[in-house]
């Protein structure tokens, strides 16, 4: 197991440290935030990502990919994460392209992947329903209703829900198993509702009521299930890289401040206990990304079990939720007040940490999740 990135790996992610740098650096998240972007991220951005073959990395060349590897988002969203950039990649590409790559009819695919794969088409993944993320337990629920489907409930928290073409919704159905459901942004019945959250991305929440589908709008079969808990483990990894880009820029920030700011006629990273804090924080991130590295790799090879692919990715997500939050913390205590001001970007960094640390399963659940799949 490799635990560094390859040179092809590296080469993405020089290239996407170029491009972000230049076209959406921190002033752009702190801009659409100002301006209450309904968006939440930049469409030319976006269009840049999507030019530069981000959207394609995973897929196979049949449906339009580049068959890179899922391991190629590692480092694309480790520099998301350090230039606080905002885009549905995760969202539309790798939560619902996965799905309909692990669960769709050839139709489905056909239709579907390359336009998700362009930018052509977005898609957002209806899947919580309350505050705590328990995927496999749905109030919504999917009804036979002749050669159709029925569907009511209400989901909450749907990120990037707003400028979705439609939504991936999860339903349970009557044998107790779960369907995924392709709902378009303009079917009768249903109600979105959104919100700005601390980080300025936009989340939905969704309430459908007697929304009737064709047989069609269904993804797979029975092994649903089982393909929506290996794909939410591919989005559960993207958010650890992510983390650890955000734990990666604090960190920076905050080593660049040590050594700039002077407190009795010295530069404050001269002092053993900050230094001594700083060093502690440097290894944190080392150890977090060697559990990032090992989830990708993970992900991406064949002969793994299903209990090490979870035991895997919930310690990524796991460690890289605690070192943000730790490095967080730390970096606010060892700027002072200035690295709460709104006009210092460290704040904005730490308000993205705090909604990545909940996304798609906190530390407590991720920590459960690892130690329920210890073992062979």
């Amino acid at each position: 197991m490799s635990l560094v990135y390859n040179e092809d790996q590296l080469q993405l992610q020089d290239s996407a440290r170029d491009f972000l740098a230049a076209r959406s650096p921190v002033a752009l998240q702190r801009a659409l935030r100002d301006e209450g972007s309904a968006l939440g991220y930049s469409p030319e951005v976006w269009n840049g990502m999507l030019e530069l073959g981000w959207g394609a990395v995973a897929f196979s060349e049949q449906d339009g990919g580049l068959d890179f590897g899922f391991a190629g988002y590692a480092p694309l969203f480790e520099e998301i994460g350090r230039h606080l950039s905002a885009s549905p990649l995760l969202s539309s590409v790798v939560l619902c392209g996965g799905l309909i790559e692990q669960l769709g009819t050839d139709a489905q695919r056909h239709h579907w992947l390359p336009a998700l794969i362009s930018g052509e088409r977005r898609l957002a993944l209806a899947l919580e329903e309350g505050a705590r993320h328990q995927p496999d337990d749905f109030a919504v629920t999917a009804r036979r209703d002749g050669s159709g489907w029925v569907l009511n409930g209400s989901k909450s928290w749907v990120t990037d829900a707003v400028s979705a073409d439609g939504w991936l919704v999860v339903a349970s159905e009557a044998d107790g198993g779960c369907g995924v459901f392709l709902v378009s942004a303009d079917q009768p019945g249903v109600q979105l509702r959104t919100r700005q959250m601390i980080d300025a991305r936009n989340m939905g929440a969704l309430q459908l009521d007697q929304v009737r589908l064709a047989d069609a709008a269904r993804l797979g079969d029975n092994a649903a299930c089982a393909a929506l808990e290996l794909v939410l483990d591919r989005g559960r990894a993207c958010l650890a890289a992510e983390l650890l880009g955000l734990a990666e820029a604090a960190f920076a920030m905050t080593v660049d401040y040590l050594k700039t700011r002077v407190q009795f006629d010295a530069p404050i990273g001269s002092f053993q206990a900050l230094q001594h804090r700083a060093a502690r924080l440097y290894a944190q991130l080392q150890l977090a990304r060697s559990s990032v590295m090992a989830a990708f790799e993970v992900l991406d090879r064949s002969t793994g079990s299903v209990r090490e692919r979870r035991r895997l990715v919930s310690l990524a997500k796991w460690q890289a939720s605690q070192l943000a939050q730790h490095v967080g913390n730390e970096a606010i205590q060892m700027h002072g007040g200035i690295g709460v001001t709104d006009e210092y970007d460290l704040g904005l960094f730490l308000k993205r940490m705090r909604l990545a640390q909940n996304q798609l399963g906190n530390a407590d659940f991720h920590c459960q999740r690892y130690g329920d799949n210890r073992g062979a």
